[in-house]
C-alpha cells in the first residue's frame, strides 16, 4: 500500500523543492522514479512498525500516515544533504512510529471514520493483580 504520493510531497513542500531534489538530470522536470523510489522507502519502513500490530495492507489510508510518509520520503530525498528542520521532521515520525508500534498511541480513523484492522495475531498484555506480596508472607 502507498501511504503518500508525488503529489502529496508537491502540495506539502512545493514543486520546487521536489523538482530540485529529483532532477538530477537536469531536464527541468520532476523525475517520477526517483519520487517513487523514496516513497516506496518510506512506505517500506512504516511497514515495518505496523506489522504485527495491524493487518497489511490497510484499507484506506489514515491521513496521519500521508504525514508521516511525507516526511521520511522527503529526508530520503535529500540524501546526505538534510538541513536540521528536515532531520528533525524525520526523526519526530520515528519516534511516532515507535510510540505506535509499542501500543502507546494508535492509528486514528480514515475520512469515511473507519478504524484500521488490528493484525489477528497480535499479542496484548493486560496486567493482572499480585498473587504474593510482602503482607502475605
Amino acid at each position: 500500500m502507498t501511504y503518500a504520493t508525488q503529489q502529496d510531497l508537491v502540495d506539502r513542500f512545493g514543486s520546487q523543492e521536489i523538482l530540485e531534489l529529483t532532477d538530477r538530470a537536469s531536464a527541468g522536470s520532476i523525475d517520477a522514479t526517483v519520487v517513487a523510489r523514496a516513497l516506496a522507502d518510506a512506505d517500506a519502513e512504516i511497514d515495518g512498525y505496523l506489522i504485527g500490530r495491524y493487518a497489511l495492507p490497510l484499507a484506506s489510508t489514515p491521513r496521519v500516515l500521508t504525514l508521516v510518509a511525507c516526511d521520511l520520503a522527503r529526508y530520503r530525498l535529500y540524501e546526505d544533504r538534510a538541513t536540521d528542520a528536515v532531520r528533525q521532521r524525520y526523526e519526530d515520525q520515528v519516534r511516532f512510529l515507535r510510540a505506535l508500534a509499542d501500543g502507546k498511541i494508535a492509528l486514528g480513523p480514515d475520512a469515511g471514520g473507519s478504524l484500521p484492522a488490528q493484525a489477528a495475531d497480535a499479542v496484548e498484555f493486560e496486567p493482572g493483580q499480585k498473587v504474593f506480596g510482602r503482607e502475605d508472607l
